[in-house]
């Protein structure tokens, strides 16, 4: 069997880094472990290739070549997935498709040809067996949550590495936090289910093998699910491999704010290697966060919190809603009060969207307030339901909060105020600047600190930052890297057009 594994294309967003990665001669962040896990699960005798649009283009003949195209995708991917199903259905190829997108809309999709919903560790073998003897069904639910424990290690010699700033590696499933409008708990569950320290240092050695020496995203819902694993035996267990290979892995992934009250784990993972989570702050208001169930965010200072976060050594992402029905008139002042003092640089402010099958989702069916399926970009002013704030307010209210907190007098502000707390400690021995490193930072130095219009903001933090906090000099380029992509999209999403003090 010659199968062919297909990514769709992400649109321009906010997490695309799109413009950001030119900088560093990438195409994309990360690699589609989904479909590569999914490959190492597919016979051994068959044959499979990895085509990302992402990175590079769909040839007619390869889709003529495979014998089933295999398609999975998030809810962001939708138009770009069908698009492709559309192509391999022209060239006369059947589509397999699964994952988050498909599983969550199942329901309504009527133009794919076998669907594998959910988890597909204990359905897989059922349809491979059923293609094999020439009898698959159309739909394979999922049968059960799988205990990870036989999820093998993706195959990584299908992808093109060098193309991507960072690989991947997912240890565990599920959140014990139920957020309404969150689809995590929908998907994968409230119990965190995790796969054993072997499993997780053989996955490390397999990308290690492969040649790799740079970022490992944990795609984790929320890595600290289970703290009490971490902390008795994973992360001890990672400490130790990095220290015996040298460091060559940095590490970012997903928690829940509680990270900051337990002083032991925030500790062993700054040793393990991560040096940015990102997390859902949300809002300021403590009357959204109760209508949403945001129950680990009340009671605690939130900016303390992340402070405590920072001053550990790991920056923090953060993502933030507006259109709570508890939302006052004043919540978008208060969200760039909030994120200016927070020293969030990454601060992913989106529009509350209902995911199908989200306890939000079925309570404003309920209400009958519902407009349409969630498009999967909550930053792309889309509204999927009516808001109790006027949708004109509420609109243009974002539009305000995006133009303010990416303005480069506010963004370079804030980016001041991380490198103020932020004082990581060396792991492993010093490496030298690498080629791509320093072609980035001369980039940088032509196009923001020559071209751009905000280029005394960049060089009044490079030069403080050498001066104050030598250590965070390649954080400062990063981040004002990062600044030039966030303009760009927040320019598209909203036409404003930024001058060195928009605002």
């Amino acid at each position: 069997m010659k199968i062919l594994l297909l990514y769709p294309r992400y649109p321009d967003t906010f997490w695309s880094f799109k413009h950001a990665l030119k900088f560093i001669s990438k195409k994309a962040s990360f690699p589609p472990l989904g479909l590569l896990t999914l490959a190492a699960m597919l016979p051994e005798n068959w044959q499979k290739k990895l085509v990302d649009l992402n990175i590079e283009n769909l040839a007619d003949k390869d889709i003529l070549a495979a014998d089933y195209v295999f398609i999975s995708a998030m809810a962001v991917q939708q138009k770009s997935a069908h698009e492709c199903i559309d192509r391999c259905h022209a060239l006369g190829k059947k589509v397999v498709a699964g994952g988050p997108y498909f599983t969550a809309e199942a329901e309504t999709l009527k133009d794919i040809d076998h669907l594998i919903l959910g988890e597909v560790e204990n359905s897989l073998a059922d349809f491979v067996a059923d293609l094999e003897a020439g009898k698959a069904a159309a739909v394979y639910p999922e049968k059960e949550k799988s205990d990870l424990a036989d999820t093998p290690i993706p195959l990584w010699n299908l992808v093109k590495s060098k193309e991507y700033s960072s690989m991947s590696l997912q240890y565990s499933r599920g959140c014990p936090f139920n957020c309404e409008f969150c689809d995590i708990v929908v998907l994968n569950g409230r119990l965190p289910r995790s796969k054993s320290r072997g499993q997780v240092l053989a996955e490390l050695d397999a990308l290690y093998k492969s040649g790799w020496r740079s970022g490992v995203f944990f795609v984790d819902d929320n890595f600290i699910g289970n703290k009490n694993k971490l902390k008795s035996d994973i992360l001890p267990a990672v400490i130790a491999w990095q220290k015996r290979k040298g460091y060559p892995f940095s590490f970012n992934t997903e928690v829940s704010i509680n990270l900051a009250d337990d002083a032991e784990l925030l500790h062993l993972m700054v040793e393990a290697g991560f040096d940015t989570v990102f997390v859902g702050v949300e809002t300021p208001n403590p009357e959204s966060l109760a209508e949403c169930s945001k129950h680990q965010n009340t009671n605690r200072d939130m900016l303390s919190s992340i402070e405590k976060i920072q001053q550990a050594g790991i920056q923090v992402q953060g993502g933030f809603i507006l259109g709570f029905d508890s939302d006052p008139a004043s919540i978008f002042r208060a969200q760039i009060i909030f994120i200016q003092q927070s020293g969030i640089v990454t601060a992913m402010v989106g529009l509350l969207n209902a995911p199908r099958g989200t306890r939000l989702w079925n309570r404003l069916k309920k209400e009958k307030r519902l407009l349409e399926d969630f498009r999967g970009d909550n930053t792309d002013c889309s509204l999927n339901f009516i808001p109790r704030m006027k949708t004109e307010v509420l609109i243009n209210g974002y539009n305000r909060v995006l133009s303010v907190i990416y303005a480069p007098r506010e963004y370079y502000q804030r980016v001041a105020v991380l490198i103020s707390r932020y004082h990581p400690k060396p792991k492993g021995r010093v490496k030298p600047v690498s080629a791509q490193r320093l072609r980035a930072f001369m980039r940088s130095v032509w196009h923001l600190g020559i071209v751009d219009n905000s280029r005394k903001y960049y060089w009044k933090l490079l030069g403080s930052t050498l001066i104050k906090n030598p250590k965070a000099f390649p954080l400062a380029v990063t981040l004002s890297i990062y600044g030039y992509h966030f303009r760009k999209v927040v320019e598209r999403y909203t036409g404003c057009k930024f001058g060195q003090d928009t605002a």
